[in-house]
């Protein structure tokens, strides 16, 4: 997915809340194309915090009608220095990349895309989908990985069973179900459906920092409420996460997590870099269609790709987490 906002920066602020170890990260409403944009939820990155593990952008979307939305129509854009992660709820999108890859994503399979030197991508949800629903998730590339080579992984994970919910861990390990899915740092992402009322006790890696986004319903942790869109991060140290169900429905949730990333980043439109000159050359290749990106073969569409925004007149300068408490 694009970050397509009409006025790029390296990170955006929203509102930011602590409540004793839990610190609760407010969605701001991006749009997502064209003039029938498609509205997604950002909770990360943000001034106060830029990443959650190296998990570096959370977009949150639907459910949403395409009826009324035109659905996903996202055309080839660019990539640098990450890994994207596609996570469907509900709907179908087709994927095309300048691997050669041509796959969809469906809900509860997880595909996940390396573009480290430099890959391109298009999205488009299919002539299935009703109702597009899920999440789109980055992942920085740590110093030594970077400039990895374009990659392509997709899993199907399965359903584990607990006393009061179930999950399917799409990266690391949980609940004793583990992914094959390879990573560049120690990571951790899985889907939670906690039943009306239900307590749950997750044990976890306490050299994790956590983040729970949830979906739908509502939550508790650690005495800390969790409205639906908001993302509650938790800090290293705990080796348990206990989770309250306080909706009288479903609740679902995204947990990510993973060692902390104390690399500093600079995060532009769809690159991650570490310098302004860098970025400026990442940016400069996409828009003389340089063999850093390659093409996309086989995306019809309105355009043929999406051209790079201006850069700003200031500096672009890295930024990291705070230090860790």
């Amino acid at each position: 997915m694009s970050n397509t906002e009409a006025h790029p920066a390296e990170l955006t602020c929203t509102a930011t809340s602590s409540h004793g170890e839990v610190e609760i990260l407010e969605p701001r409403d991006v749009p997502l194309g064209g003039p029938r944009a498609m509205l997604v939820r950002r909770t990360l990155p943000q001034r106060q915090r830029s990443f959650i593990g190296a998990w570096c952008f959370a977009d949150h979307y639907g459910p949403e009608d395409v009826a009324d939305s035109g659905g996903m129509d996202v055309a080839p854009h660019p990539h640098t220095g990450l890994q994207t992660v596609s996570w469907l709820f509900t709907g179908e999108i087709e994927h095309r990349d300048s691997g050669g890859v041509h796959g969809l994503v469906r809900p509860g399979e997880i595909n996940l895309m390396t573009g480290g030197h430099g890959i391109c991508h298009s999205e488009v949800s299919t002539s299935n989908t009703t109702v597009l629903h899920g999440v789109q998730l980055w992942v920085a590339l740590p110093e030594h990985a970077r400039d990895a080579p374009r990659e392509f992984q997709h899993h199907a994970p399965e359903l584990v069973e607990l006393d009061g919910a179930s999950l399917r861990v799409f990266l690391g390990s949980l609940a004793g179900s583990t992914s094959p899915v390879s990573t560049h740092t120690p990571l951790l992402g899985a889907e939670l459906l906690l039943e009306p009322g239900a307590t749950v006790e997750l044990e976890v890696d306490p050299a994790f920092e956590h983040g729970l986004l949830v979906d739908t319903g509502r939550a508790r942790t650690g005495g800390t409420s969790i409205e639906p869109g908001a993302l509650a991060y938790l800090p290293t140290g705990r080796s348990t996460i206990m989770l309250d169900n306080t909706h009288d429905g479903p609740t679902r949730i995204i947990l990510l997590g993973g060692t902390p990333f104390d690399e500093e980043i600079i995060m532009w439109w769809n690159f991650v870099g570490r310098t302004h000159e860098e970025i400026t050359r990442f940016r400069d290749d996409w828009e003389a269609h340089s063999d850093r990106f390659g093409a996309v073969e086989g995306y019809v569409g309105k355009t043929d790709r999406i051209p790079a925004p201006p850069l700003p007149n200031a500096q672009l300068k890295p930024r990291r987490n705070p230090p860790s408490r």
